[in-house]
């Protein structure tokens, strides 16, 4: 498997794998979006298009057959009014789930995030599988959920840069606003 920065002969491949990674869940397209993908799927061209967008942190795994087999994206976000990252969607084809290749693309995505001087990354995510890489929840590090309902599901993961000053309510890019 070979991570790297996507290449905008990715963008199908990626918009159908992420579509897959999420076809099983409670979703629907999001208003006005044709080919009922979920909103995930959705959200990444948004996001690709917003100006919150950062090329070096949309990465995608490449598999044994050249194929594009997952995906992992930052944008922009902020707490207060200071400049963090908001991580997703991360996504990994169905037949390659459980082969390390979702671990892969968040170790590098963070890594890269590390060397770009960024102080930390906020996700909504399961608790249980995003403490491996780090995160944990927000509150404990004085950053308030856009949702206080998320409680613990609403993590960050410091990074080198990180100043334990920087508390507030955490905010998406605004493509997370349409979903």
């Amino acid at each position: 498997m070979l991570i790297r920065r996507e290449t905008p002969s990715d963008i199908p491949a990626i918009r159908a794998v992420t579509a897959a990674a999420f076809a099983g869940i409670d979703h629907s397209a999001p208003p006005g979006e044709p080919g009922g993908d979920p909103g995930e799927a959705v959200l990444v061209g948004w996001l690709r298009a917003d100006p919150g967008w950062i090329p070096e942190l949309s990465l995608v795994a490449i598999g044994e057959a050249s194929e594009v087999v997952g995906h992992v994206m930052c944008s922009r976000g902020s707490v207060g009014a200071a400049p963090v990252l908001g991580l997703g969607p991360v996504s990994v084809a169905p037949d390659h789930q459980g082969r390390g290749v979702g671990s892969a693309l968040m170790h590098a995505v963070l890594g890269a995030a590390d060397a770009r001087g960024e102080p930390l990354v906020a996700l909504l995510g399961d608790p249980g599988f995003y403490r491996r890489f780090g995160f944990r929840p927000a509150a404990g590090y004085g950053i308030a959920a856009p949702d206080a309902s998320w409680g613990d599901y609403f993590q960050v993961r410091t990074l080198a840069a990180h100043d334990p000053s920087m508390t507030g309510t955490f905010t998406y890019a605004e493509p997370f606003s349409r979903l």
